[in-house]
């Protein structure tokens, strides 16, 4: 054993963890945990945002695209109230991070000092913190700290990873005791859980079985990297896959099989396949709301008149709103090796008695772009938003980055985005919480300096978290942000349009009382932090625009006006009751 302060003790096991970074703020509180960092910032590296907010959004996407978990570090009281809502994001669509949130000291407890919250316990920041993470600890003494470590990254990264956290009371930074840094813990995806043989047996007979079978993935196969295994079972049966945001580019969006998206905003080749299935195979999926038309029969899936399988590292999820016809525990990587290997036992053939259920997903498909292709050739001022998805297509390589935010532009992205890769389309799906398009892009374009990283943002979104422009200016991170400029909060003003017969009141950004649309020049508000800005009005200049945006490889925003009035064609359905579902613009539901 030696001789250790905590602060010390904290900061060599996250070397030891071989975490890069840690995404923090000062203040007061943790101002002893700052100092050994001092000693040790030749080994991990400390980036402080504007705001704690963003500091969590930055370890979440880096989680996203390296699959290693980063740290976060805030103070006592507000910092780490800041914190919250990134841990939200973080746990909802499960992405690993350490969160080290500093209180004050032991021996000031519940005497109320400065920032202590203790209304209903004394310093009780973890019940503030536990609902949006997978445990919080609170050691009290030095000597609890290894065990605390230990187990805190044990629980982030093990089944399904989330964030986890360790709230530090000020003293531990500073007194000593005789302790040993517990053993790294081995990283995400060590431990994974496989299937039954016996249900392995009965997947591949329900497979073989089935006239009509699609998979369902969502990001439980990203975080299991499953790709290679979902490609080759997908063309070995030539099932169709259907994708979740947090799923798309595990199977190449450009790949005949792969559908995209599903449910209210979904493409409608994925919401027909869905809903005339016999069988669905959804592995490491959620069915939420979005995804499901809110679990209304015969607009997304037709459950229980059609078959389920449903995988999932986390037996919460099986069930949750669908009983499954079989529900199986399993890691998404080991289930899908598991079913190879039994279809290769069987020597399955190979898909060629799907040749109908195929030919009917070619011809919706067809539909579906014989009504959508026109708009994406259309240039305008200001631009339609169809031109913006389809300038970054064509820009962007296979390996770029994009980070979405929550807003009208993510139901555009969800749409047309074809996804080439996994871990290049992140997502705020579960907690849609503003500010991680623009936030997360910095973690990203830190966890892959190589690979140019484009955040997507509404302004909306991106006014609430404008700071991240000091950000990349201070520690020199060339990410670029475009900023889809429609000057309102569109997503909810359509809901409003559509569900209150055309009154809109408080969904669009106005000047004075004569309406006049209002928003901050991005471009000159960018330059004023040391980003290059630019700003675009006319379709014509954006693919340009971006391409430069690129090739500079430093900070760029770009500041694109996108036609408001312009709204993505839902194919499915969303409920918010007691207000009545609208129909599909484009198909209609069906019910066997």
């Amino acid at each position: 054993m030696t001789t250790m302060k905590g602060g010390e003790l904290i900061a060599d096991f996250l070397i030891e963890e071989d975490i890069p970074y840690i995404f923090g703020i000062c203040g007061h509180g943790n101002v002893g945990l700052l100092d050994a960092l001092y000693d040790r910032k030749d080994r991990i590296a400390m980036v402080s945002p504007r705001h704690e907010q963003v500091a969590g959004h930055m370890a979440d996407a880096y989680f996203r695209v390296k699959h290693k978990p980063a740290a976060t570090l805030t103070s006592c009281g507000p910092g780490s109230a800041n914190l919250v809502m990134a841990l939200a994001v973080a746990q909802t669509d499960s992405s690993a991070m350490l969160s080290i949130t500093a209180n004050v000291p032991t021996s000031q407890f519940n005497r109320s000092p400065f920032q202590e919250i203790n209304r209903h316990n004394q310093a009780d920041f973890p019940n503030v913190i536990r609902p949006v993470v997978k445990r919080s600890f609170q050691p009290s003494r030095v000597d609890m700290l290894p065990l605390a470590l230990r187990q805190a990254t044990g629980t982030m990264l093990s089944g399904r990873p989330g964030p986890v956290n360790i709230d530090v009371p000020f003293n531990l930074f500073q007194e000593e005791a005789d302790v040993e840094i517990p053993p790294a813990s081995g990283g995400h995806n060590l431990r994974r859980s496989g299937a039954s043989p016996d249900d392995i047996v009965r997947t591949a007979d329900m497979l073989l079985a089935a006239e009509r079978p699609v998979l369902f993935i969502g990001h439980g196969v990203t975080l299991s990297e499953a790709s290679k295994e979902l490609t080759e079972l997908a063309h070995r049966l030539s099932i169709p896959v259907i994708s979740s945001p947090n799923g798309m580019g595990c199977i190449p969006m450009g790949d005949t099989l792969s559908l995209g998206f599903i449910g209210r905003n979904g493409a409608y080749p994925a919401n027909q396949a869905g809903r005339r299935a016999d069988l669905v195979v959804a592995i490491g999926a959620r069915f939420d709301d979005r995804s499901s038309s809110s679990w209304i029969p015969g607009y997304s899936w037709n459950f229980p008149d059609t078959g389920l399988i449903h995988v999932d590292v986390d037996h919460d999820e099986l069930g949750r709103n669908y009983p499954p016809t079989l529900g199986i525990l399993a890691d998404a990587k080991t289930f899908l090796q598991q079913l190879l290997g039994e279809i290769d036992r069987r020597d399955a053939p190979k898909g060629g008695r799907l040749k109908r259920w195929l030919a009917d997903i070619d011809g919706w498909r067809a539909e579906w772009e014989a009504y959508t292709a026109p708009n994406f050739e259309i240039h305008a001022s200001p631009m339609r938003p169809e031109r913006v998805v389809a300038d970054c297509r064509a820009v962007l390589p296979d390996d770029a980055i994009i980070s979405l935010d929550s807003g009208v532009h993510h139901n555009w992205y969800m749409q047309f985005w074809e996804a080439r890769q996994p871990q290049t389309m992140l997502n705020t799906w579960g907690f849609s919480g503003m500010g991680f398009g623009p936030s997360g892009i910095l973690g990203a374009k830190l966890a892959a300096p190589d690979r140019p990283c484009v955040s997507i943002c509404g302004d909306g979104g991106f006014t609430m978290v404008p700071h991240v422009l000091c950000t990349a200016v201070e520690y020199d991170i060339p990410a670029v942000w475009v900023v889809w400029n429609n000057f309102s909060w569109s997503a909810i003003r359509d809901i409003q349009r559509g569900a209150f017969g055309g009154r809109e009141f408080g969904t669009a950004f106005y000047r004075d009382d004569n309406k006049q649309p209002y928003n901050p020049d991005f471009a000159a508000w960018a330059r004023a932090t040391g980003v290059e800005g630019i700003t675009v009005t006319r379709s014509e200049d954006f693919a340009g625009a971006l391409e430069h945006a690129i090739g500079l490889n430093k900070p760029v925003l770009l500041d694109v006006h996108v036609d408001a009035d312009i709204r993505p064609p839902p194919t499915g359905t969303w409920e918010l009751p007691p207000l009545r579902h609208p129909e599909p613009i484009f198909g209609e539901s069906y019910r066997p």
